[in-house]
Parts: C-alpha cells; structure tokens; sequence
C-alpha cells in the first residue's frame, strides 16, 4: 500500500534528517566537510549497545554513547579542525576522514565484523489507523528529530550564541574584529554536531535491532545528499532533504527492488542538482560584478 510506504519513508528520512543538519552545521557555518560524522553515527549505536550488553541501563547507556561522541568531536576539533584550518581546504576534511577509519577500526578490533543483534528497549506497540500502521520507535524516531531542528532553528535566530555563529559564518575574521570568541564557539558548533549525529545513530539502532562497525557509512553518504537537496547551509532544507531521501529509498525499493535503491536515491541527487545546483532552499552564488 502506497501510503504505508509513504509514511515509512517519512519515519527512515527523520534518521536522515539528523545527519544532513549534522553536515549542515559543519559546511554551513566552518565550510568543513566533516568525515568523522558517519563515524559519530557508529559511535551512537555501538557504545549505547557495549553499554546495555554490559549491564547498563539504558538511559545511562546512551547517556555514555552521546557523552563519547562529544568527546570525539572536540578531538576532531583540535587535532583535525584547529590545526589545519588556514591550510588548503583538503587537509582537515582528509584528516577528519582518518578519524572515521580509526573509529570504524577500533569497533572493528573490538567487537567484530559481524551485525550485532540491539535489544527492543521499546514496547512493540503499533498505532493503527485504518490499514496504516506506525511503530512507536518511529514516531518517537521523528518526533525527536523534528523537535531538535526547532530547537536549533530558535537557537541560531533568538538567543546571543545563535547570532555569534551565524556571524562565524558569514565572516570568520568580522566576527573576531566584533569581539566573538571564536575559539570558544567553535568546539560548541562540533558538540552540537556530534550530539545530533550519535543521536541519529541510537535512533538508528532502535528502529533496526542491529549495529555494526560500519552502520554509519551509507547514513553518511545520505546524510550528506540530503544536505546538498535541501541546499548547502540550510538547516530546513535538511530536514526536507533528508526525508525526500527516504521516501525515495522506500519507494524504490517497493517498485524497483532493493538493488536499485542507491540508484533511485542518487538519481534523484543528480537530477536536483541539473535542474537547481544550489539545492531547494539554497541561494545561487552572487555573481562577480564587472
């Protein structure tokens, strides 16, 4: 039925959500593709799962995996970001690529190659409506990702640290001559990222019973066509690129098969951009007055 699969696209783009505004934050605001992200995602679901396999609860279990990849973040901050940052634009995006394979590594020497079966920590209960029906760790799955973009949306547009990065983003050194700590707020911009991204991964788990070293990558990938649809910078064109990513994958893989969901998601990437190279709620570069 159409509209199920319409509302579990919906359901699998909130995952997708959380990672283009992860990449949005990172390009819009430091110009950084941030390769660590798909290896935050990973941090997510695995720590929360090491943590539960060891006797933990479950709220102290996530509470560590987001706690360790904010951690990770601001080590990608300081040796990767800082360090680099006035060099050529390759080099921190290269090094934040080391951090993803010495984190998919490290999982990898740990626990294994093989999928790992996560726990059920919700109840299986299904709201029906008609012939629909809609879990609950995909409700709960979309309503925390929706709820976290507005949360960002009024930070970056109502409060005195929101205005501080967009001023970082418009203009680095502006924003210095202002008096603007960038050096403080920076790091924060990483957290926030790392936050969203090993949120999305816990998210990921629940609605999937399943991790493994290397669940973050084609998330990643997705996450980063969802922020290049919706448009460079923009966090609400994440969001709507991000869930147009799932319901193309859902979509595709009820009339085309599982084995054209990476073209039908790509597809629709490289028919966006011929058609609008800035994204759908991008604006196109001013043009060089003569």
């Amino acid at each position: 039925m159409i509209a199920q699969q319409l509302i579990n696209g919906v359901m699998l783009g909130a995952i997708y959500v959380l990672v283009g505004v992860s990449f949005t934050l990172a390009i819009g605001i430091l110009n950084f593709l941030n390769f660590s992200i798909p290896g935050l995602f990973m941090v997510g679901g695995m720590v929360t799962w090491v943590m539960l396999k060891g006797g933990w609860h479950w709220s102290l279990a996530k509470g560590a995996a987001l706690f360790g990849a904010a951690l990770i973040a601001l080590l990608v901050e300081r040796l990767s970001y800082r360090r680099s940052r006035n060099s050529d634009p390759e080099v921190p995006l290269v090094s934040s690529l080391g951090f993803l394979v010495l984190l998919e590594n490290l999982a990898l020497v740990t626990v294994g190659s093989d999928q790992q079966a996560f726990p059920s920590l919700i109840a299986d209960f299904n709201i029906r409506i008609g012939d629909l029906v809609i879990g609950t760790a995909q409700i709960i799955s979309l309503v925390v990702a929706l709820s976290l973009v507005v949360w960002l949306s009024v930070m970056l547009h109502k409060t005195n640290l929101g205005r501080q990065i967009r001023s970082i983003a418009e203009n680095r050194d502006t924003s210095i001559l202002l008096g603007i700590d960038v050096d403080r707020i920076i790091p924060q911009i990483f957290v926030f990222s790392a936050l969203f991204t090993a949120l999305g991964g816990i998210l990921f788990a629940l609605n999937y019973l399943q991790v493994s070293p290397f669940m973050g990558e084609g998330v990643g990938f997705k996450g980063i066509a969802a922020m290049i649809i919706g448009g460079m910078g923009s966090v609400w064109g994440a969001v709507l690129g991000g869930l147009l990513i799932g319901l193309a994958e859902v979509l595709s893989i009820r009339f085309l098969g599982a084995d054209m969901v990476n073209i039908a998601v790509y597809g629709l990437l490289l028919a966006l951009l011929i058609v609008r190279p800035q994204g759908l709620f991008g604006r196109p570069p001013a043009r060089e007055k003569l």
